[in-house]
């Protein structure tokens, strides 16, 4: 480079020297023609000499540096100049297109971890290969069979695909929506966690798997309620250690690394290739699943290896007792991620109940992910708690503060007397009541009045399922988590006049039955007899998300379906 800029230097200098008024044009052709005719010489003479390219590599072909020199003063003038410019440039750039047509060495740093043959610079098979960060097709279902495809980067986790579709579909964002793995050939399913990546998941799946979009309450119920997920028989400490587990610190054993708690009990286990079911005492460590030869015994020589939690994952099968000739219809799986549509190789399992069931999975969970689930249980909170700070204060209005008004006079007053102000919300209330009644009897009132709407305005809620079986209320529930106030309301299937309450308490579903009762020529719903009569079930499901009645707990989590 600073030989071309000498040599250009010296031509600018020299065109310097002479008067535009009487310029010599075929000197000064001549002098540029000889300056860039050296220069062009001097850069074939400096490449044919070198011997060596800088990577060990050999010379280019000579074909490549070879050129006519002009012969005579004639050929010499006849020869433009914009010819010597870009041959220069073709040789440059030939000249980068070979030294850039293989990566330069570099120096391994670690040379004693190479094998004899390696050789002792990086390669370019060496570098990790880079992932395109492409868009993915994802299919999502309802709970009704509707699909929607979305599109999906790479890395996009199963939390973020859920907030994508609760902003879409303008679903209420109450942190409860799951993406489920469904696997209708095997009769399995499972929630995805929220740190997973939905299409590493879809890449372990089949043509005939699929994803679901629902409610899933009890996805993080056990760090709000440990001892109603852990019964104190079943959580142990390995025998490394000894003393019992406080109930406070529960979840940090199961959290913490270091610490070595384990589940245990009774598990019937299905035979790996047979219909046979066998009741094994079983334990849950971070290591694996161990069943026992020898009794209840602990120790390493009777313990057998029955599944591995590091790459495999927990099921629930949603199959009937038949299928598997199962002995109890608690069934749940541990699912290799390698197995597909094989189910030789699935690890079925068998639970004495309900709360067993729920134990061992949330176990497996937790020995598998630890710590992450906490976190996932945790950013829901901060984002609320962060929003907070920028959204409007909220009113807060106690029940101190209202305040019985009497607008009787041509004045409203203020009604200090308690037994006065509850008489006249009665006297209130009988006056309400006598107005509709007397619509009623006038004529046919208004499709939009009350008294028409109260017998059809349920059916628009999301908690109403209408004309749903026993059975099927049972299904939902388990599908969208058994906590402690779940609910559904439909219709009875025993009386056409009534309604039926679905409430989870304890993990066990019960039922209530919604009656009529008539008061005064009107019709109203009652849970107890008629103690406590309601107009409408809005009414009804009200008053017991705040007040708990006759019932074993509040109303607190709807059971819903979405359409996608």
């Amino acid at each position: 480079n600073n030989y071309i800029r000498s040599h250009v230097g010296t031509s600018c200098r020299r065109m310097a020297h002479y008067d535009f008024d009487d310029v010599d044009l075929e000197a000064l052709v001549n002098d540029m023609n000889s300056s860039f005719e050296s220069l062009y010489t001097s850069c074939s003479v400096q490449t044919e000499s070198t011997s060596l390219l800088h990577n060990g590599q050999p010379p280019r072909p000579a074909a490549y540096h070879t050129h006519a020199q002009p012969t005579s003063q004639h050929q010499r003038l006849c020869r433009s100049q914009p010819m010597h410019i870009l041959a220069v440039r073709r040789l440059q750039e030939e000249d980068q297109q070979y030294r850039t047509s293989s990566l330069p060495a570099i120096p391994n740093p670690f040379p004693e971890l190479c094998s004899p043959a390696s050789s002792p610079t990086l390669s370019s098979g060496s570098f990790p290969q880079c992932q395109p960060s492409g868009k993915y097709i994802i299919k999502i279902f309802s709970e009704d069979g509707m699909g929607k495809v979305v599109e999906i980067p790479a890395d996009m986790t199963a939390r973020d695909l859920c907030q994508f579709l609760v902003y879409k579909n303008h679903c209420v964002d109450d942190n409860s929506w799951a993406l489920v793995e469904h696997h209708p050939a095997l009769g399995l399913e499972r929630c995805l966690e929220d740190h997973e990546l939905v299409v590493q998941v879809q890449a372990s799946m089949t043509s005939e798997s699929k994803f679901l979009f629902r409610k899933n309450y009890a996805k993080y119920e056990f760090f709000k309620n440990p001892l109603n997920f852990f019964p104190e028989q079943m959580v142990a400490l390995c025998q490394e250690t000894s003393g019992t587990i406080p109930p406070s610190q529960l979840l940090q054993n199961f959290l913490n690394s270091s610490s070595c708690p384990e589940i245990q009990g009774y598990l019937y286990v299905k035979e790996m290739g047979r219909k046979s079911w066998k009741k094994l005492y079983v334990f849950l460590r971070r290591s694996g699943l161990y069943f026992s030869t020898k009794g209840t015994s602990k120790e390493p020589r009777h313990l057998q290896l029955l599944a591995d939690l590091e790459d495999s994952n927990v099921f629930t099968v949603i199959t009937g007792r038949k299928l598997h000739n199962a002995p109890t219809d608690f069934k749940f799986c541990i699912k290799p991620n390698k197995v597909r549509n094989e189910v030789k190789e699935l690890r079925m399992l068998c639970a004495e109940d309900e709360q067993s069931r729920t134990c061992w999975m949330t176990a497996f969970r937790l020995f598998k992910y630890g710590i992450l689930l906490y976190q996932n249980y945790k950013i829901p909170q901060q984002r609320k708690t962060l929003l907070s700070h920028f959204s409007a204060p909220v009113r807060s209005v106690s029940e101190n503060s209202l305040v019985a008004m009497d607008f009787s006079g041509r004045i409203g007053r203020v009604i200090d007397n308690p037994v006065e102000a509850q008489s006249a919300a009665m006297e209130e209330g009988h006056a309400w009541r006598k107005r509709s009644q007397r619509m009623n009897i006038l004529g046919s009132p208004s499709p939009l009045h009350a008294s028409s709407l109260s017998g059809v305005i349920h059916r628009t809620q999301l908690w109403f399922h209408g004309r749903l079986s026993r059975e099927e209320s049972h299904k939902m529930i388990n599908q969208q988590g058994r906590v402690d106030g779940m609910f559904l309301l439909r219709d009875s299937q025993s009386n056409p006049k009534a309604f039926v309450l679905t409430l989870c308490h304890h993990q066990k579903i019960k039922h209530f039955q919604i009656l009529l009762c008539e008061e005064d020529g009107q019709m109203f719903l009652s849970l107890d007899d008629g103690a406590t009569k309601f107009t409408d079930l809005i009414q009804l499901v009200e008053f017991y998300v705040l007040n708990r009645g006759v019932l074993p707990c509040k109303l607190k989590h709807p059971c819903t379906t979405v359409a996608l």
